[in-house]
């Protein structure tokens, strides 16, 4: 419309009109970015990639919510000595002010927390625990599904031997053995009172031909239910004890493994239930720097690109 290119006005835009020249941290802006005044009492720690697989860790306040004000600290690698030794550049008086940081179960992003913010309480994200959960469902699943493609093929290689037509199993919904594994996905990562009609009748007829399919949704969907509800921490204990001898009693190897990972992460996770924050702001952070990085189809030059999300949320 004016007569500009569109290179040429963003490469004007970079070193003239965006104020990249002349910003204080672009020296080391490739290895960490810090913003002390962004440090509010509850914080969030997470990890993120941000071009061809590199992983930075992200410091976020839960009191700008996601908005403006909301970057508190991006640094490259995940390694506790290299983060904390930047995350230290922070005044003491300000790391001690934090009372509340929420992580996954990285026992990186512990030292993290421990060394950085020792007043802090920390908070396992909720949402790592279930994941877990949800994904020794998905595992038996998909065990069970390889076997039905397995019996699903020896059935038409018997059939072409024998030059007659492929019998094969069509449950009443109108699945086979191999459709109803490989459509039952998104339904086992629901509550029941989420299904739709359609997979309330797929989920009966898994249920009855699986029944240890059953038996792990089951599992995980106690799990859930522990969580969403609105109990202090004494009788979150108790649910959690109920729920290892369910977990013991089922005999699965996979949830034998989540059971001692939360013993290795009891008290933090305990701590959900004191006020019931989760790593959600940190997660939503982590969106919209993919969702940025998407539209700028990657990242070319990385300290712009820092300084661009400094712009917009530090």
């Amino acid at each position: 419309m004016y007569g500009v290119k569109g290179k040429k006005f963003r490469r004007q835009y970079k070193k003239s009109l965006s104020g990249f020249k002349d910003w204080k941290q672009k020296s080391h802006a490739e290895d960490w970015i810090i913003y002390p005044e962004n440090c509010s009492h509850r914080l969030s720690l997470d990890e993120v990639v941000l071009s061809e697989g590199e992983l930075y860790t992200v410091l976020t306040s839960k009191t700008a919510r996601g908005r403006k004000g909301s970057l508190v600290a991006i640094i490259k690698g995940t390694k506790s000595e290299e983060v904390a030794d930047k995350l230290l550049k922070i005044s003491r008086k300000t790391r001690q002010k934090v009372k509340e940081i929420t992580l996954d179960m990285a026992g990186s992003m512990k030292l993290i927390a421990k060394q950085c913010f020792p007043n802090a309480m920390q908070v396992v994200d909720r949402f790592h625990v279930q994941k877990l959960a949800a994904e020794a469902v998905q595992e038996l699943r998909i065990q069970y599904r390889w076997e039905a493609i397995d019996l699903e093929n020896e059935i038409v290689k018997q059939s072409k031997d024998k030059k007659v037509k492929p019998e094969i199993q069509i449950f009443e919904n109108g699945d086979t053995r191999k459709q109803l594994l490989a459509r039952s996905r998104y339904l086992l990562y629901k509550s029941r009172e989420k299904w739709t009609e359609n997979q309330n009748e797929r989920a009966e007829i898994l249920f009855e031909h699986y029944p240890d399919i059953k038996k792990a949704y089951l599992l995980a969907d106690g799990l859930r239910k522990i969580y969403n509800q609105s109990i202090p921490k004494s009788v979150a204990m108790l649910k959690l004890a109920h729920w290892f001898k369910d977990v013991e009693e089922a005999g699965f190897k996979s949830f034998s493994t989540i059971k001692n990972t939360i013993m290795n992460h009891y008290n933090n996770i305990l701590n959900y239930f004191e006020a019931r924050s989760t790593n959600a702001a940190a997660e939503s952070f982590n969106a919209k720097i993919k969702n940025f990085r998407l539209q700028l189809r990657g990242v070319k030059d990385k300290a712009f690109f820092l300084f661009r999300l400094a712009k917009l949320f530090a």
